[in-house]
């Protein structure tokens, strides 16, 4: 697997907020130039998840878009997805790529310097630093580490940083200028009647900042 390179709007599927469909939002995402998509599921079946998995694969196939899947690394192998995303209560790195194998890309949360350092020593291939802002769509989320962290942190790792966590359009400005160049956005996009033209006009700030 080629490193990593920076990938600007990172997409994450949320079936709590999405006002469609996760499959709908996924295409729409896709039309909208996303190149990374997470499926996150936390309330569906094994096979409900595969099914949706396996579809998503199909789409990122289609469109050369990577498709990676949050903790499950069973879906993950099931649904042949490029990779995983691991909180820090979840499996760890080593089983991870181990069951994985080398050629899978697995991303971390994080949430301070030290854990981020940690994450790239271990093998990351990115990390998903984490809450930049208070969050309603991760209870487990954590307390704000606030833009600075994400300079901070890009001091210490040089693989790509994704800044997660209540990012929207009246603070995503700070967070390019702390030096993000990739972002999750998640309630700011699903919650709108056109995700297609929300990714789009998130995607030309981001490059706008390049």
């Amino acid at each position: 697997m080629p490193k990593l390179k920076d990938f600007g709007l990172y997409f994450i599927t949320d079936s709590r907020l999405t006002r469609k469909t996760v499959i709908e939002d996924v295409k729409s995402a896709i039309k909208g130039g996303v190149k990374i998509i997470q499926y996150r599921e936390k309330d569906a079946s094994k096979e409900q998840m595969l099914a949706e998995a396996k579809e998503i694969k199909k789409l990122c196939k289609k469109n050369s878009v990577i498709f990676l899947v949050n903790d499950r690394i069973d879906i993950a192998l099931e649904s042949d997805a490029d990779g995983v995303h691991l909180g820090q209560d979840d499996e760890n790195y080593e089983t991870a790529r181990k069951l994985l194998g080398k050629n899978k890309i697995i991303g971390l949360t994080t949430h301070d310097v030290r854990e981020s350092v940690e994450a790239e020593k271990l093998g990351a291939d990115y990390i998903g630093l984490s809450p930049i802002f208070p969050t309603s769509t991760k209870a487990d989320a954590g307390k704000a580490c606030g833009t600075e962290m994400i300079a901070q942190v890009k001091k210490y790792v040089k693989i790509p940083v994704v800044a997660v966590g209540g990012i929207n359009e009246s603070n995503i400005s700070q967070v390019l200028k702390a030096g993000a160049k990739n972002l999750a956005i998640i309630s700011a996009i699903l919650t709108k009647d056109d995700v297609e033209k929300a990714v789009k006009e998130f995607q030309a700030i981001i490059n706008s900042h390049k």
